[in-house]
C-alpha cells in the first residue's frame, strides 16, 4: 500500500496525553515565572515581594486581600512570638484550687474558652483549663440515669439534675486539667504554629530567660498576623483610640503608636529613642521611667500631653491625648527664646519643668 494512499490510516500523533499534560504543566510554570520575573535575583521569595509591592495596578491578577495575605506570609518569617504575644498583665488565670462555681463565673466574664492554670503564682503554670472540659464534667455529674429519671414524679427536663453538681469542688480534684506549651518569645511564629497543628494545643506561655511567665499567645493571634483581626460573636466593637469633641483622644494603653500617628497626625512624632517602643503605654512607661498612676501628666511627642485615665501599680490601662495650651508652652519657653534678656523677665516667669517630670 502506498504512503500516500487515501485510504492508509493517518500516523498516529506522537504527543499522547503524557506529553500534553507536560506541555500544560510547562506552560503554568513558565507563566508563574513571568509573573515573579523569575531569575532576577536569584530568590522566588525576594522576586514575590517585589512583584507584590509594585502590584498596585492588579497586574498579577491579585485581589488587594489576597495581596495583603501574601505579604503577610511572607512577612510572618521574620515575627517573633514576644512580638504577638499577650502580656502578663493581660492574661487571664485561674488557681488549680478555684472552686467549680468560681471558675465558671470566670469563664462567664473572661471571653475565652482557654484558660491558664496555675499553682501559686503565674510563674508556677501547671496546664490549662478549656471550657467544653468543664461543662461536660458538670453535665457528666449531673446526668441521672434514664431509669432513674423516668421513675421520678416529676421527671427532670434532659435527666439533668443541676443540683447534684458540687460547686465547692475544686479544679485540682477534677482531673480536667490539659498540657501546655512552653515557648521562649524569640521563637519564630510560624514554627509555633506548626508546633500547635502537631501538638493539637492551640495556647502557649512565653517563658523569658529566667523562667518566669513573660506573656501568652494563641493560634488566633498567629492566624490574625496572616488574615488581620479575627472578631467574633463576643468581642465589643470598640476603637482603641477614639477623638472626642474637645479634640482630645481618649486611647486604650495598648493601642500602638503607628495607629495613633495615624489618628491624631503627623505632629505625634515617635523621635529614635523611642522607636523601639509598640504601644502608648510603653511609651509613657519611658517617659516617666516608671509606671505612672493616675490623674499623671506627662509631656508626650510633639505639642502633646498624655494624661492617665486609669491604671494600677503593673501597668497603664487608659490615657487622654491633647495639645498643650499656648499659656503652657510659653511657660516652658526660656527668657532668650522669647528674645528678652534675663533682665527684663520678671517674677511671673516660671522655671521650665524638667521632661521625665509630671505636667500637671
Amino acid at each position: 500500500m502506498s504512503a500516500t494512499d487515501p485510504s492508509s490510516p493517518p500516523p498516529k500523533s506522537k504527543e499522547g496525553p503524557e506529553t500534553s499534560t507536560k506541555q500544560s504543566g510547562e506552560s503554568w510554570l513558565d507563566r508563574f515565572k513571568s509573573l515573579i520575573h523569575f531569575g532576577s535575583s536569584g530568590s522566588i521569595r525576594t522576586d514575590l515581594e517585589e512583584v507584590l509591592a509594585e502590584d498596585e495596578g492588579g497586574k498579577t491578577e491579585f485581589s488587594p486581600a489576597e495581596r495583603t495575605m501574601l505579604q503577610n506570609i511572607l512577612a510572618l518569617k521574620e515575627r517573633r512570638i514576644g512580638d504577638l504575644m499577650v502580656p502578663r498583665a493581660d492574661i487571664v488565670a485561674v488557681q488549680q484550687d478555684i472552686s467549680l462555681g468560681e471558675l465558671f463565673k470566670i469563664f462567664a466574664n473572661a471571653g475565652h474558652s482557654r484558660l491558664v492554670v496555675y499553682d501559686d503564682t503565674l510563674d508556677d503554670p501547671t496546664g490549662l483549663i478549656h471550657i467544653r472540659d468543664v461543662v461536660a464534667y458538670a453535665t457528666k455529674r449531673a446526668a441521672i440515669a434514664p431509669d432513674a429519671n423516668a421513675q421520678r414524679e416529676n421527671p427532670l427536663p434532659a435527666g439533668i439534675d443541676p443540683q447534684a453538681v458540687d460547686l465547692s469542688e475544686r479544679l485540682s480534684s477534677m482531673k480536667i486539667v490539659r498540657r501546655l506549651l512552653f515557648v521562649p518569645p524569640s521563637m519564630p511564629a510560624i514554627d509555633l504554629l506548626v508546633k500547635m497543628q502537631t501538638s493539637r494545643t492551640h495556647l502557649a506561655l512565653v517563658i523569658d530567660e529566667y523562667g518566669g511567665t513573660d506573656g501568652i499567645v494563641s493560634m488566633e493571634d498567629i492566624v490574625e498576623q496572616i488574615v488581620g483581626e479575627i472578631e467574633d460573636e463576643h468581642d465589643e466593637a470598640t476603637a482603641s483610640i477614639i477623638s472626642q469633641p474637645d479634640g482630645s483622644f481618649v486611647a486604650d494603653a495598648r493601642t500602638s503608636l503607628e495607629e495613633a500617628t495615624e489618628i491624631i497626625g503627623s505632629e505625634f512624632v515617635i523621635n529614635e529613642e523611642t522607636e523601639e517602643i509598640d504601644t502608648l503605654g510603653g511609651l509613657l512607661v519611658t517617659i516617666a521611667g516608671r509606671v505612672p498612676v493616675r490623674g499623671e501628666i506627662l509631656r508626650g511627642p510633639g505639642p502633646f500631653e498624655i494624661e492617665v485615665l486609669d491604671a494600677d501599680p503593673r501597668r497603664v490601662k487608659r490615657l487622654r491625648i491633647y495639645r498643650r495650651l499656648p499659656s503652657r508652652e510659653l511657660r516652658r519657653r526660656r527668657p532668650e527664646e522669647e528674645g528678652l534678656s534675663s533682665s527684663s523677665s520678671d517674677s511671673t516667669t516660671q522655671s521650665v519643668p524638667s521632661p521625665d517630670k509630671p505636667v500637671r
